[in-house]
């Protein structure tokens, strides 16, 4: 054996117990010339601990607390309270009335049988009526019975609108949800690299000592570390905002924070004709649109049934009583009171004869609209296609990423755990080993990005199909 064999057998002989060393996390107020570690931790000091977080429990704050969806709930409730026959004109109105008037007046009454005037100064009077009066429309050209129809026509459309914000809503919460687990996720893969990173260090450090390496080797090192560093400050960040936005969803403040609990799983079982076929079934934006075009259909049919007789009963009772005390008898002031009452009833019918051409300018415009109603239902189904059809080419891409980058990623881990090795060993250079470490963290973020991509187009196709949230049982 040479002597230089032997030199270095003795050098690799020192180092082995310090290239032995576990990694740690460096102190963020150490120095390149007196290099110090403190123990590696789970979490990075700038990520406290939260409360959890379900997808099942977000979802239950938000259809409870989104101002949205309470906003449609109310408007849902006026719709519902404005179905009634009344409403629509199909009952009796009955009106109470009551007048009590009061008079002081000065009086001055002339005769031919007198030659001289009756004159009253001051005289009061007083008068008192009361009635009931009714009116029932009996016959409108059926438009009472059309606006009935319209009524509950809007009354459908209303709940479909309610049902379109709870679905998009239930939508914009779950992606908002997978936006913090996807960011979650980077902050871990983040970690990992920084416990590879301060491996590095550590290594290098260690034949620095012994004389294997240069120092300049270790400041390398350390930058990189501080460079992987800002880089997860800098993602903190973007979790932070993605938390923020989800607590907006939820209507809760905006600073509350949380641990989300649920990972990314990706159906991959979703067929498009099922999905087409479900969007033209039970799309509640379609559904909306279809009922425009009946609530279109009942304002035309309305214009036309006012051209018919408007046939009505009235009746009703009244009582007057008048009391006068400037009367005259002869020549003497005196005081009348005077009494009517009684029941009325009688016949009401009016027909249209002309007024300026209106009812042909308000049917015509009727018209126009129910046509412009049914472009807008065509062009929301086509809407509604092309969003579906767009979709399900991103799931099905995304799905063939998904597949190749978990199997990519677990090539990236190993090559980076025989990467590591082999600079333990001094068999690799730092350059490399860093190459393996950046390979590796492009590899988890593509991971994270792809799944989470592959995750909103299948909540898109959920959503186009109205299978994110249940319809309840019953509705009253």
């Amino acid at each position: 054996m040479s002597l230089r064999h032997f030199l270095l057998l003795l050098f690799l002989a020192a180092a082995f117990p310090a290239l032995a060393q576990q990694p740690v996390l460096p102190s963020r107020r150490e120095t390149t010339e007196k290099p110090q570690s403190k123990p590696q931790i789970e979490r990075p000091e700038t990520v406290a601990p939260a409360p959890p977080l379900t997808l099942a429990e977000a979802l239950r704050l938000g259809l409870e607390n989104n101002y949205a969806i309470r906003v449609s709930r109310q408007d849902e409730r006026v719709a519902e309270n404005n179905v009634t026959r009344g409403n629509a004109g199909q009952l009796p109105v009955v009106n109470g009335n009551v007048v009590r008037n009061f008079n002081v007046n000065n009086v001055r009454q002339e005769s031919a049988a007198r030659p001289e005037p009756s004159l009253a100064s001051g005289a009061k009077s007083n008068q008192f009526q009361s009635n009931i009066a009714a009116t029932w429309t009996i016959f409108d050209g059926l438009g009472m019975f059309i606006a009935y129809d319209r009524l509950a026509a809007l009354e459908q459309g209303q709940r479909q609108l309610t049902r379109a914000t709870i679905e998009e809503t239930a939508a914009s919460i779950m992606d908002a949800y997978f936006v913090v687990v996807r960011e979650s996720g980077k902050i871990n893969s983040l970690e990992e690299a920084l416990k590879i990173g301060q491996a590095r260090i550590d290594l290098t450090q260690a034949r620095v000592d012994v004389g294997v390496s240069a120092k300049v080797e270790v400041l390398t090192a350390r930058v990189d570390y501080n460079a992987d560093r800002s880089a997860l400050i800098q993602q903190q960040e973007a979790l932070q905002t993605a938390k923020i936005n989800l607590n907006r969803l939820l209507g809760r403040t905006p600073g509350t924070d949380f641990q989300p609990q649920d990972s990314i799983v990706v159906a991959r079982n979703l067929g498009r004709n099922e999905v087409i076929e479900a969007i033209g079934r039970q799309n509640p934006r379609l559904l909306l649109a279809r009922t425009n075009t009946e609530v279109a259909d009942y304002d035309r049919r309305l214009v036309r049934a006012s051209r018919y007789p408007r046939v009505g009963l009235t009746s009703g009772y009244g009582y007057n009583r008048n009391i006068n005390n400037a009367a005259f008898f002869g020549s003497q002031l005196v005081t009348t009171t005077g009494r009517t009452f009684g029941f009325n009833y009688g016949v009401v019918a009016s027909i249209p004869i002309f007024d300026g051409f209106n009812r042909n300018r308000l049917e015509q415009n009727a018209r126009i609209v129910q046509e412009q109603r049914q472009l807008q239902l065509d062009q929301t189904r086509l809407q509604l296609d092309a969003e579906a059809e767009q979709a399900y080419a991103q799931y099905q891409n995304r799905l063939a990423l998904l597949e190749l980058e978990e199997s990519n990623i677990l090539l990236a881990r190993e090559n980076v755990a025989i990467a590591l090795e082999r600079y333990r060993l001094g068999l690799l250079t730092p350059l490399v080993l860093r190459e393996a470490q950046r390979t590796q963290l492009q590899a988890e973020n593509r991971l994270l990005d792809i799944r989470y991509q592959a995750k909103q187009a299948e909540i898109i196709l959920r959503r186009l199909s109205s299978g994110l949230v249940q319809e309840p049982t019953s509705q009253q």
